[in-house]
């Protein structure tokens, strides 16, 4: 299967100048490249879907070489953007891009040869490009009727409802030019002829392949370049894909746990998760298809969130990571299992955006349990000790995966987690994390 063939059935092209299957078919291995912007020190799941198309050039015996702008990134794409963001440093920029440097391993393969892996940074050739000299050499073959008849930039400077009346500076307005060049400096330094990315930045990746056209034909020599772009991931209903309720989902652990994340992917709906395994896992066609009616049924069971969470999150973590995470949802959801046996860590990431209230462990040594759970978390959990009486009798209240037998029991009596929690259940659902300070 050719990669446009493997693109395709798992609903990630979108779009290609013509010739590129046929020079893709023709020349092995041809060099092609994504650009990553360093804003962030770590990538999130939405980068995620552009690794994959390197992923997938890599598989098809290609080499991949993924950009890290750390110059462009002083500047900021105004490519999807409605206002002028804030620009970085060159240490913040710089730190960010050894973290995505460090992401970008788990995924491709860089030994050496002739597929193997690059990671090149743009600041290493603008560094000591000029601004007049970046004028008469490279500015001088865009016109700007070209540069602005870009969607992105009639976006910003008017001529339509989504027009942004605070305009856009020359600094964002240049973008395009700059990334237009990493293509000609790859181009005639890595012989790179394919630049790919998000669908949302084919404006900015033909200016790379109208540029190298325009130099070349002005040097009087040939050059070929071609542009690819993959889908934007979204979900069902349209809307963007790639954030939880907490925020964006990141790759790095320090930022999103490998529980949380192990979850979001797991709670993925159902009119969601076929496209996603095909677009986030390696899995061939027959084995997504087996699963896609294994879980047809019995949606319940949730068999294709399961495939796609484990083998993501084996990816992106690790296997010890992975089943970690089985671990406390097991525990967390009912499903068997010890809450003793989680790591303080994973007890705290589970319930993390759930009522984690804290009291003073003195105040609390001799009090019955009711006391804890209604005056002593300010009515939090329980509006009186009369409501703590009927849960208990009702087997409807949980200390640490123990129902609770009186509600006069002394907190002291009651073993704690790491010796300072208590996970308390009210009723199926409803669960409040008390930590004893």
């Amino acid at each position: 299967m050719s990669l446009i063939e493997e693109l395709t059935w798992r609903g990630m092209f979108h779009d290609a100048m013509p010739g590129t299957a046929e020079h893709l078919a023709a020349h092995a291995p041809i060099t092609g490249y994504i650009g990553f912007d360093p804003t962030a020190a770590s990538l999130h799941i939405g980068n995620l879907a552009t690794i994959m198309l390197l992923v997938h050039l890599q598989r098809a015996g290609h080499r991949p070489v993924a950009l890290v702008g750390g110059a462009t990134g002083m500047i900021g794409d105004p490519s999807g953007k409605s206002a002028e963001r804030n620009l970085l440093d060159e240490a913040t920029l710089r730190h960010n891009q050894a973290g995505i440097r460090a992401q970008l391993e788990k995924f491709l393969d860089f030994t050496e040869g002739p597929t193997g892996a690059l990671v090149v940074n743009n600041y290493d050739w603008f560094k000591d490009i000029g601004f007049l000299g970046f004028l008469r050499e490279v500015g001088k073959h865009l016109t700007v009727n070209y540069m602005m008849a870009k969607d992105s930039v009639k976006r910003r400077i008017g001529g339509g409802e989504d027009a942004d009346s605070s305009g856009i500076s020359y600094t964002e307005f240049s973008y395009q030019l700059l990334q237009g060049y990493d293509f000609v400096h790859l181009n005639k330094t890595l012989g790179c002829t394919l630049q790919m990315g998000a669908s949302d930045q084919w404006g900015n990746i033909t200016t790379g392949t109208e540029l190298i056209r325009r130099i070349a034909n002005a040097e009087g020599t040939e050059a070929k370049a071609y542009a690819l772009t993959g889908q934007l991931i979204t979900k069902a209903d349209g809307t963007k894909y790639g954030k939880s309720e907490t925020g964006t989902v990141w790759l790095d652990p320090s930022l999103t746990s490998p529980y949380q994340f192990y979850q979001f992917f797991l709670r993925a709906e159902d009119a969601d998760a076929p496209r996603l395994i095909r677009v986030f896992t390696l899995l061939p066609q027959a084995e997504i298809e087996a699963l896609e009616a294994q879980h047809a049924l019995n949606p319940g069971l949730k068999t294709l969130q399961k495939a796609l969470a484990k083998d993501v999150t084996i990816r992106v973590h690790s296997e010890a990571a992975f089943e970690a995470a089985v671990a406390a949802s097991e525990v967390l959801f009912g499903k068997g299992g010890d809450l003793g046996s989680l790591s303080e860590a994973t007890l705290l990431d589970a319930f993390a955006g759930l009522p984690h209230l804290r009291v003073p462990r003195a105040d609390t040594a001799a009090l019955p349990v009711a006391v804890l759970l209604s005056d002593a978390t300010d009515k939090q959990i329980l509006s009186s000790r009369g409501e703590a009486r009927k849960l208990v009798q009702s087997n409807g209240l949980s200390a640490n995966g123990a129902k609770l037998t009186s509600p006069e029991t002394p907190v002291a009596e009651l073993p704690l987690l790491h010796g300072k929690y208590l996970v308390i259940k009210k009723g199926k659902k409803d669960y409040f994390l008390v930590e004893l300070t």
